[in-house]
């Protein structure tokens, strides 16, 4: 008997990513149609800055690079969600930005009011962005103004 398992000609980790992207579309839809969020709700969104199909800002992209988390709580607009993407408007230091993100773009969504957590891999052909060195402390949010939109995940993920 052999105790390998084959490998499988149906990509099945794939599906699974792909079906739970489908679940921040769902939320996303619902928050979009119910023009709000209910209750103390509210998500944290990290995706991959340099993904195809993402659109941010120059500063946003020299500034995060590799990965972006975003809140959506109280202070954004126009969100629009579409089949494959979303967009969103946030301040950002009190500058107006809006962001388009692709679902394949996303690799975490949190939802801290009900202790809700996904985490995707990178799409195949992808790399996942090199973790930070550990002596450089992530970036810091601008406590005098609207930069509080953009977190890390770090406290949510799996170790």
């Amino acid at each position: 008997m052999n105790d390998t398992t084959p490998d499988s000609l149906i990509p099945y980790d794939d599906i699974v990513q792909d079906a739970l992207r489908g679940v921040v579309s769902r939320v996303l839809r619902r928050i979009q149609k119910e023009g709000g969020l209910p209750g103390s709700h509210h998500f944290y969104i990290a995706f991959r800055t340099r993904a195809p199909g993402v659109s941010i800002p120059a500063h946003l992209k020299e500034r995060y690079p590799d990965e972006m988390t975003i809140v959506v709580q109280h202070r954004y607009w126009d969100l629009v969600v579409a089949d494959d993407h979303f967009s969103i408007g946030l301040s950002f230091n009190q500058m107006p930005a809006t962001l388009v993100v692709p679902y394949d773009a996303i690799v975490g969504f949190v939802d801290p009011a009900v202790n809700f957590a996904l985490q995707f891999a990178p799409k195949d052909g992808e790399a996942a962005p090199e973790p930070p060195e550990p002596e450089s402390p992530p970036p810091a949010a601008d406590p005098g103004g609207d930069g509080g939109n953009v977190v890390t995940l770090d406290r949510f993920r799996r170790k």
